[in-house]
């Protein structure tokens, strides 16, 4: 029998990973921090260890450090789960010696289980093929071994359930740490409340993406991505970035609502628009859009962008405020008469962050601002609010 050691701090994600396993006939131990991980993987002996990289206190990068500087587990696998926003992060893991990298927000505990029989073999073949149908087309597969996709089903439709019943609490809490931050003076309580919050939405991220609610935990993903940023660079916390968390949480909560379909689980692609006569700052949001896989265009003049938006339907539209012929405010209004996009989302980014520049960018009709210089997840998670709210908002003629 194949040994797993799962290194988890989320207590329900680790126990639905162990469960799951179990069935499958793999002998699992769990430990919830990187301390307690590495002097059970000296005793359990396993073959596999399965580890969260954000991991608090002893980080999942100093874990793979210390499993490797052992002879006796050098070669042994090891395969993390981590935030595809968080690349560097995950380039850190390639080269501390993960043996595969998987997308935490979108792995189920039947992916766990495929990744464990690719890598180490292990399972239960013979129960898992006998369960499994008798049509001609055959059961599915995986790395050889026949599966049972209706026992698949029911677990993971088990998993949707109980998360979303515990989504109205989840809500409640995340509304509460965000009204705690946003009262808060002192910047020693403020770090302490990012990451009290940071903590939440990285488990909301995970239990979301087990549960097969893939647009909850890319959210959360982002949003999580964002506050890892703001606790480890606390001179990036600004109004506007402390708006853009305000913004996404309340965002959740429009797609906790949404939660009960799954079926709007995938969107169609996103088409943009990016205007700015300044070309790093026009290539740094495209950048920041592409971490979301939000394919844009850019364009550097006010008139070929009405040319391009007279031709195109947009998802979102990036302005610039401070563009020659055309200033974003007026580029914004002409935009707002075209009916195609007298709903689109407009997005003012710009250095005047005062007052006026607020008023201005309502009054042309943009929807939101965000300030230079940005911080790229920032802007990733604006787009995705705006992009996601307008894929799941009913269209209407009015």
């Amino acid at each position: 029998m194949k040994k797993i050691l799962i290194i988890e701090d989320d207590q329900i994600l680790a126990n639905i990973y162990r469960n799951k396993l179990a069935v499958e006939h793999y002998q699992v131990e769990i430990a919830h921090n990187g301390e307690t991980g590495l002097a059970l993987m000296r005793s359990f002996k396993p073959n596999m260890i399965l580890l969260d990289l954000l991991l608090p206190q002893m980080s999942g990068i100093d874990v793979i450090k210390h499993v490797r500087s052992e002879a006796d587990f050098a070669g042994m696998p090891i395969v993390v789960l981590s935030n595809t926003y968080l690349t560097n992060l995950i380039q850190d893991a390639w080269k501390a010696g993960a043996t595969k990298c998987l997308s935490k927000a979108s792995c189920t505990p039947k992916d766990i289980v495929e990744i464990s029989r690719q890598t180490v073999g292990g399972g239960d073949i013979a129960r898992a093929t006998a369960a499994a149908p008798p049509e001609t087309t055959g059961p599915a597969k995986v790395a050889g071994i026949a599966v049972d996709p209706k026992a698949d089903a029911e677990f993971q439709l088990e998993l949707r359930k109980a998360f979303i019943e515990s989504l109205p609490a989840t809500l409640a809490t995340l509304r509460a740490a965000l009204q705690n931050l946003s009262r808060s003076n002192d910047e020693v309580l403020r770090l302490k409340q990012i990451y009290e919050l940071l903590r939440r939405i990285h488990a909301l991220a995970g239990n979301a993406g087990i549960a097969g609610l893939f647009l909850i935990a890319q959210m959360s993903a982002a949003l999580e991505a964002l506050l890892k940023e703001l606790y480890e660079k606390p001179k990036s916390i600004n109004a506007s970035t402390l708006r853009t968390v305000a913004s996404a949480v309340d965002f959740l909560g429009f797609l906790f609502q949404n939660a009960i379909a799954p079926e709007r689980q995938e969107i169609s692609a996103a088409n943009i628009l990016v205007v700015d006569d300044e070309p790093i700052s026009r290539r740094a949001i495209i950048y920041a859009l592409e971490k979301a896989q939000l394919p844009s265009t850019g364009v550097d003049d006010s008139i070929q962008a009405l040319e391009r938006l007279a031709r195109s339907d947009f998802d979102l539209v990036f302005l610039d405020v401070d563009m020659p012929v055309m200033n974003g405010f007026e580029l914004c209004s002409k935009l707002r008469q075209m009916p195609q996009h007298k709903k689109t989302p407009v997005l003012f980014v710009t250095a005047l962050i005062d007052f006026d520049s607020r008023t201005n960018s309502t009054m042309a009709g943009g929807n939101d601002f965000i300030a230079k210089p940005f911080l790229f997840i920032e802007l990733t998670v604006k787009a995705l609010i705006h992009v996601l709210r307008g894929k799941l908002t009913p269209k209407t003629n009015s």
